[in-house]
């Protein structure tokens, strides 16, 4: 328990008082100094007891996209046969605080109550620990405590309807392994492997689970494999706080299209992350799980096309590249021999549709702009 502000000015005024009543012989002051002094005692026998309860907090849903509702459901139980007065309860998420007043709660009884979130900025946002409170009618006191467990809410990036482009290369059990490991469909048998959640559970090899002692499925690989690689510009000089932020809505709309539709998909970024995924809602929530947690970086001297997508023999398919609007062709030039089709999406001042070079130039002050030019160019 300790003294609020207002407590502590209370506490000092009523000392003062007391010492000028005595000083100057005015009884007065030493009332005004009984009063505040019995208004503390009062407010401390109030709030002594901490709220003894338990409490269990759960979002709903825990991934949300930018601007959504998040719902949090706190559940408050007296678990004691004495009555618990009300108090409050405080939840953090993030820089954010949400209050709800608990109402008094009889012996063994439970109470439920919802709240919205913060969901405004994209991040992996810390929801709590919860901090119960109890405060006097004055405000003079508090008791608080922290309780509840640490929870973890997701803001994805926005996402904006749009449609994809894929492309593939014929490959063929001939040639042996393929070289992207992330392809993974349903003509040549390619691997056996672990299960992992999301694999279809027909592929099962039933003769491996057994000898192995765990479940174990044929990985395949398509001979003519449809394929897209976003490539994600993450530095500060081509892209403001804003834009970049409208960059990544866009990057985020263009792999949900393609993975929810079937599509293998990978993710590349100027800062090195390079995350590839199968087709479905499994691999639709990494990717986005993914951006939730991209940021921009301080590197001027860093190419907007990394080395991986130039070296190596894992290439073929359709890329889709996520800048600024304003660039050379230069930058994205070394993708033309290697990628079967090559769109550069430029957020920024300008807006238009160009071929340059034998790739497609999309330009658009937002992501939505950007992407519905986009469409209609795919129409």
């Amino acid at each position: 328990m300790r003294l609020t502000g207002r407590g502590a000015a209370v506490l000092l005024g009523s000392v003062a008082s007391y010492g000028l009543g005595e000083l100057a012989g005015y009884s007065v002051f030493r009332a005004l100094a009984g009063v505040g002094l019995g208004a503390l005692i009062a407010a401390t026998v109030l709030t002594v007891r901490q709220p003894h309860v338990t409490v269990h907090r759960v979002l709903s849903p825990d991934r949300v996209e930018r601007g959504r509702p998040a719902l949090a459901t706190l559940r408050v139980r007296n678990e004691g046969a004495r009555w618990q007065s009300a108090f409050a309860a405080y939840d953090s998420a993030g820089d954010a605080r949400r209050e709800v007043k608990i109402r008094r709660l009889g012996p063994s009884s439970e109470a439920t109550y919802r709240y919205e979130l913060p969901t405004s900025r994209r991040g992996k946002v810390e929801v709590g620990p919860l901090t119960l409170e109890r405060r006097d009618p004055l405000g003079l006191t508090r008791n608080s405590k922290a309780t509840g467990e640490v929870a973890t809410l997701w803001v994805h990036p926005q996402r904006h309807p749009t449609k994809t482009v894929v492309a593939g290369r014929p490959r063929h059990h001939h040639v042996g392994r393929t070289a992207d490991d992330s392809l993974r469909g349903s003509a040549d048998l390619r691997d056996v492997r672990p299960y992992v959640v999301g694999d279809e559970v027909r592929h099962l090899h039933w003769k491996a689970t057994a000898r192995t002692g765990q479940l174990m499925v044929r990985d395949y690989a398509d001979p003519d494999q449809p394929r897209l690689t976003v490539l994600l510009d993450t530095r500060r000089g081509p892209l403001s706080e804003a834009t970049f932020e409208q960059a990544v809505d866009a990057a985020a709309s263009v792999l949900f299209a393609a993975s929810t539709a079937g599509h293998r998909c990978r993710l590349v970024t100027t800062a090195g992350s390079d995350l590839a995924a199968p087709c479905g809602a499994v691999a639709s929530r990494m990717f986005l799980d993914e951006l939730c947690v991209t940021q921009q970086r301080d590197d001027e001297k860093a190419g907007l096309v990394p080395n991986v997508l130039t070296t190596g023999t894992s290439a073929g398919g359709a890329i889709v590249v996520v800048t600024g609007a304003r660039g050379s062709a230069v930058d994205f030039a070394p993708l033309l021999t290697r990628y079967s089709s090559v769109t550069v999406i430029g957020i920024g001042d300008a807006q238009g549709v160009a071929p340059i070079l034998g790739a497609q130039i999309v330009l658009g002050g937002s992501a939505r702009e950007a992407l519905r030019q986009w469409t209609g160019v795919l129409r």
